[in-house]
């Protein structure tokens, strides 16, 4: 007779294991499956807020922290803007570190090189069958097996969905590029149509990666190496991981009765930055709460109210973003006043719509200040202007 699961997990990621540890904790018999075997390789930047994970778990994640951010870094072009990030708020991992410490935690009973073959709902359950020819029951079931979700395949869901694509490598860093790139979480615009370019550090490496919306043949890798060589790396030997970053859209189902999309299986990526962990995590916590209130039903709501409408203000603003970069670099990036507003975000303090709200209210500082600056500096000195900004923006901050 085949076992019968209050819920089963299936993916181990940020939003699986969050889900298992939820409802495992609120006393259910959960049954976690992972096609791979943890820790494993996954190709992401690693950037994450403390303040958020503080919120979330009651256990610490600093064994896994492989950096703590001091600086954020706008660049275009060989510009660029420093902006201090706030203290002790923003770190870095290795998300098969991470995934690991996360999945170290769950009661939930785990089963790793478990690949999934078949996703079937029926009435009063949800059956799910391997690879290896074991099948299981649940009476929900959290699907959190990525941008290429099998739950989603077999159950019917997000037929229509959205792919954005992305490139990362691993980059081993000596000393004198961590000293420059080791404390920073830069981000950089203009090298590729409809995307950006990212470096972020980790305690031996740097995260190099490049995303697009709608990338042509070949733009993604000629991005990546012009990016590599302007900031004196080498992917020499290293790497190149390729990985898609679904785009959530609120038309297309995320559920059935008895089966909850979260994470990337949901298409709960930011289309603007391309972060996952963060709305994988909120999501896996969302379904695991909708299943504990016995109102599975309610998920696409919370999603929608916690995640998704911010989501739709993050689409219009990569489409502004990405189409117009010179502009949005140089009335949004180099705006200190700004980027406080989007470090909320990670933190899951706040949304798009504040962003938004505060780019409009902070315009008239930032240009009133950088013109009194740019005056202060060419009647008195560089030093002038800069000693004027810094009085400014902390008043008008």
């Amino acid at each position: 007779m085949t076992e019968l699961y209050d819920t089963i997990v299936i993916g181990a990621g940020p939003g699986g294991a969050t889900a298992a540890y939820f409802l495992a904790e609120a006393g259910q018999r959960v049954l976690l499956l992972e096609k791979g075997v943890p820790p494993r390789y996954k190709a992401c930047g690693g950037g994450l807020s403390a303040v958020m994970l503080e919120s979330i778990f009651p256990f610490s994640f600093e064994p896994v922290i492989e950096a703590r951010v001091r600086t954020i870094t706008w660049a275009m072009g060989h510009r660029s803007i420093e902006v201090p990030a706030p203290a002790q708020a923003v770190r870095t991992v290795m998300r098969s570190q991470f995934d690991a410490h996360l999945l170290a935690h769950t009661r939930a009973e785990v089963r790793s090189n478990t690949a999934v073959r078949q996703v079937t709902e029926l009435d009063d359950r949800v059956r799910v069958e391997t690879r290896d020819g074991s099948t299981f029951e649940g009476r929900y079931l959290v699907g959190a097996d990525g941008a290429s979700s099998v739950v989603a395949r077999d159950l019917g869901l997000r037929r229509g969905k959205r792919m954005a694509a992305a490139l990362e490598a691993e980059v081993p860093a000596g000393p004198e590029a961590l000293r420059r790139l080791g404390a920073t979480l830069l981000f950089i615009v203009g090298d590729i149509r409809d995307g950006y370019a990212w470096i972020f550090p980790k305690a031996e490496y740097l995260s190099v990666g490049i995303m697009a919306l709608s990338p042509k043949p070949g733009a993604l890798q000629a991005g990546l190496a012009q990016v590599v060589a302007r900031y004196g790396l080498s992917l020499d030997g290293v790497p190149v991981k390729g990985h898609p970053i679904p785009l959530y859209l609120r038309r297309e189902p995320i559920m059935t009765r008895r089966s909850l999309l979260v994470g990337d299986a949901a298409g709960l990526a930011d289309p603007l930055s391309g972060e996952g962990i963060r709305l994988a995590i909120k999501s896996g916590q969302l379904a695991a709460r909708a299943i504990l209130a016995g109102q599975p039903e309610q998920y696409p709501r919370l999603v929608w109210r916690d995640i998704g409408r911010s989501q739709e203000l993050a689409q219009i603003l990569a489409q502004i973003t990405f189409r117009f970069p010179r502009a949005m670099y140089l009335f949004g990036a180099c705006n200190p006043l700004l980027t406080p507003a989007l470090m909320d975000i990670l933190a899951d303090r706040a949304g798009y719509g504040r962003v938004i709200l505060t780019a409009l209210g902070t315009f008239p500082v930032y240009a009133a200040t950088e013109a009194a600056a740019r005056l202060a500096g060419a009647l008195a000195g560089p030093d002038s202007g800069q000693k004027l900004r810094a009085r400014l923006y902390a008043r008008g901050g």
